[in-house]
């Protein structure tokens, strides 16, 4: 009887770690946004407009007016004039959004601290985590590039992804099994020969977070295959099974990489060799950023085992 019976996927010692950092990771990039939410909440009842005004509340220019107004700070002017000058939002526009600061309740500055404070904080732990993770998957960070390369993922998708599936994704035999386990595949509720349902089985929660993320980015990237299929296939089955679609193409796309060793490679009509060298330059900053030692590669020696879509 029991040879019957599959087994879960129950991942060794060190990927078991590779979960928690990056999970714990993930709860804080959430306590991030919530905290971002609160903070224009706050803002918002103080009559401080400057959400309108700039595209990121905790960017450079956003996070140096409000350390200045937080530390006391009543002149709308000398604030306006902490604003980057790529700014799009004039030094009139920033003044007038923020001339309510002129008789601002000290609590709300004291309120502004803490939450900037908070902020801080998060940053710090994210960051190490980062470094973190970097150390842990040393041994596996030409994996983490190729899955990177993918159009929809980057350097802390292809790592959320290892961390989830493996280096290799070895448990998996073939590419149907993985997008099975992650839930990336149209289910089979079929009864008397009558199929009743294809909704997908609930699988991996955490990977299907990951595949929707990346799936809805990488249609909108330029030429990429996945902004062709999406077009192709939208006006008849709507953007939700469209992006279901995208995610079991990206899902057998992530086993061919990390179990048969190869690259991804885009031969998308609108993808020029510049577009190319300028995602490359900026994954290899990423990489760099987080503790990895890359080398750039030698376009006169491309990598031989290349996977296309």
């Amino acid at each position: 009887m029991a040879q019957e019976l599959t087994l879960s996927f129950v991942p060794d010692v060190e990927q078991r770690l590779w979960r928690t950092v990056m999970r714990r990771k993930y709860q804080l990039t959430r306590n991030r946004v919530q905290l971002q939410n609160r903070l224009e909440g706050l803002l918002e009842e103080a009559h401080i407009k400057l959400s309108s005004l700039v595209s990121d509340l905790l960017g450079a220019s956003a996070r140096r007016m409000l350390k200045a107004l937080a530390d006391g700070e009543t002149n709308p002017g000398t604030l306006a004039s902490l604003a980057d000058q790529k700014l799009r939002a004039t030094q009139e526009q920033l003044c007038d959004a923020l001339s309510a600061c002129t008789e601002l309740n000290p609590v709300y500055r004291r309120l502004l601290k803490m939450m900037l404070e908070e902020l801080r904080l998060i940053d710090e732990q994210i960051a190490q985590l980062d470094q973190e993770m970097a150390s842990l998957l040393s041994q596996h960070q030409d994996a983490v590039q190729r899955l990177a390369e993918v159009p929809g993922l980057g350097v802390d998708s292809a790592q959320q992804i290892i961390a989830e599936v493996g280096a290799t994704a070895a448990t998996f035999p073939s590419e149907k099994q993985l997008s099975s386990w992650v839930g990336a595949c149209p289910g089979d509720d079929e009864s008397a020969g009558v199929n009743h349902s294809h909704r997908s089985p609930k699988g991996n929660r955490h990977m299907r977070r990951i595949l929707n993320q990346s799936a809805n980015a990488a249609v909108k990237a330029k030429g990429s295959i996945f902004e062709i299929v999406y077009r192709r296939t939208v006006p008849r089955l709507g953007h939700k099974q469209t992006i279901g679609a995208i995610t079991n193409r990206q899902c057998r796309l992530i086993w061919l990489i990390l179990h048969k060793g190869v690259r991804y490679e885009e031969r998308g009509p609108d993808v020029t060799k510049q577009s190319k060298q300028r995602r490359t330059a900026k994954m290899i900053r990423q990489l760099r950023s987080l503790g990895y030692r890359i080398t750039p590669p030698n376009p006169q020696n491309p990598s031989p085992a290349q996977v296309t879509q």
